[in-house]
């Protein structure tokens, strides 16, 4: 896929993972429809995108709401007349350990809740799945080529304290995968991204002891930058061979 002037949604497009993915797809000349819960975030990212020369709108969306999603994608054609591509990375975390026992008793003192597992299921599992069925039903419609792009993690294999996460983010890649075969007749690719740890502003918020001995783990010695995901992101949408794999980008990571 060319770039230029394709247009593509980036879920939880506001900060972090989603800003640094906008800013680099702007760099090659694609047009950004950005989703996010903030208006003040998106109109950041967007402006930012806009200094690139590119044109770039705002969509304020709860993924997880059917009625919100069905009605973001519809906007998103009206106003640029195409849609070629989709980035699913919004996400939340809710961790906590599946049981937690008293080390005196023995017993178990917390469960992890059911809003802890739901709020993590109905963002990262339900939202990817709703947006990619809509972005995927614009472009049958609109008798598009595209690609849609479920941001995984390598927490996908298992990570303690994580239950609810790792099932999403298991359960993202298995859509791509499911996808890529499904729509394939259609010309729509699908593909995932597993990141490791990455230097959002929000990880590099941590004690720098708390970063050091995360870095010490990693066999490239230290974090991935976001723009070396969003880097990953362009590459899937230009190569058009590339589908139903999961792209790993951890430094060498194995969790």
């Amino acid at each position: 896929m060319e770039l230029k002037d394709k247009v593509i949604v980036v879920t939880g497009g506001g900060r972090g993972l989603g800003r640094a993915m906008a800013l680099e797809l702007a760099s090659q000349g694609a047009k950004l429809a950005l989703a996010d819960l903030s208006q003040e975030d998106l109109d950041t990212t967007v402006g930012l995108c806009m200094e690139q020369g590119v044109e770039a709108r705002a969509y304020v969306c709860n993924v997880a709401n059917e009625d919100e999603v069905e009605q973001m994608f519809k906007s998103v054609v009206a106003d640029f007349g195409t849609l070629s591509g989709l980035v699913n990375n919004a996400g939340i975390t809710r961790d906590g350990l599946f049981l937690k026992v008293d080390r005196e008793t023995g017993k178990v003192a917390k469960k992890m809740s059911m809003d802890q597992w739901n709020l993590v299921m109905d963002v990262n599992l339900t939202g990817t799945f709703l947006c990619a069925r809509e972005a995927a039903a614009q472009m049958i419609d609109l008798g598009v080529e595209g690609c849609i792009i479920n941001i995984s993690s390598i927490s996908r294999s298992g990570n303690m304290g994580q239950t609810n996460y790792t099932a999403t983010k298991a359960g993202v890649e298995a859509m791509a995968v499911t996808w890529a075969k499904e729509l394939a007749r259609y010309k729509i690719r699908a593909a995932s991204i597993a990141p490791g740890y990455i230097g959002t502003e929000m990880v590099m918020s941590m004690k720098p002891e708390a970063l050091d001995k995360i870095a010490a783990g990693i066999p490239a010695k230290r974090l991935g930058t976001p723009a070396e995901i969003a880097k990953t992101v362009t590459f899937i949408l230009e190569n058009d061979y590339i589908s139903g794999r999961c792209f790993e980008v951890d430094g060498g990571l194995r969790i």
